[in-house]
């Protein structure tokens, strides 16, 4: 009797146990950028090929998978290089934000990255509240330490809530590009580091004029 290649089952070959975590995790990124935060973690065991229960012995809850997304999507694109860069005074305030503001969107402003942020928002997922927490502790209060030294500003008093919406209004702005692009599937710019400079420029020599009211 011949045996057909085809008739033979080859076996699948079984990943170590980190590498196939982050094989979990990348699927799911992917999976919860497509279907959102709501999507059954029965499916994305049949996308990834195997059980529901192999997944859950990685991740014994979806609220410990989305832990491992929010740590891998969010936390692990932070770069420390970030605050030297705003901080460096040695540079223009200007050169310094337009050269955070693009490493800033190439580590976040990705499909996947903005898609999963929007679901989790809409269903009200913590992550959100958290990630935005750090950001503008960790990067928009010391930018605008940085603002008070541009303008002349007294800097022996705490950051007012006043001075972090104003950043807030261009970090903001900077980001719903980024939706435009990847949720509302419209037209945008094709050169973004010019989108940055424009916004920069724009922000700083308003922050001049209302700097006293700030």
């Amino acid at each position: 009797m011949t045996v057909k290649k085809t008739d033979i089952k080859v076996p699948k070959k079984r990943l170590r146990p980190e590498n196939r975590e982050q094989q979990i995790l990348e699927e799911a990124v992917s999976f919860f950028a497509e279907k959102g935060i709501s999507g059954k973690t029965r499916e994305l065991a049949a996308r990834l090929g195997i059980t529901q229960p192999l997944l859950y012995r990685y991740f014994p809850t979806k609220r410990d998978l989305i832990e491992g997304v929010f740590e891998k999507v969010y936390l692990h694109n932070l770069n420390p290089e970030w605050l030297k860069t705003i901080t460096d005074r040695d540079r223009t305030l200007q050169d310094r934000l337009c050269e955070f503001y693009r490493s800033y969107s190439a580590a976040t402003y990705r499909y996947d990255w903005i898609r999963v942020y929007m679901f989790s928002a809409l269903m009200g997922e913590e992550m959100n509240r958290r990630y935005t927490k750090l950001i503008e502790k960790e990067i928009l209060t010391p930018i605008c330490v940085e603002l008070r030294e541009h303008c002349g500003m007294p800097s022996n008093k705490r950051v007012s809530q006043a001075e972090l919406d104003h950043i807030w209004v261009l970090h903001g702005g900077l980001f719903y590009f980024a939706i435009r692009k990847h949720i509302y599937h419209g037209r945008v710019s094709k050169n973004f580091p010019a989108v940055v400079e424009r916004a920069v420029n724009a922000m700083l020599e308003g922050t001049r004029s209302i700097s006293a009211n700030l």
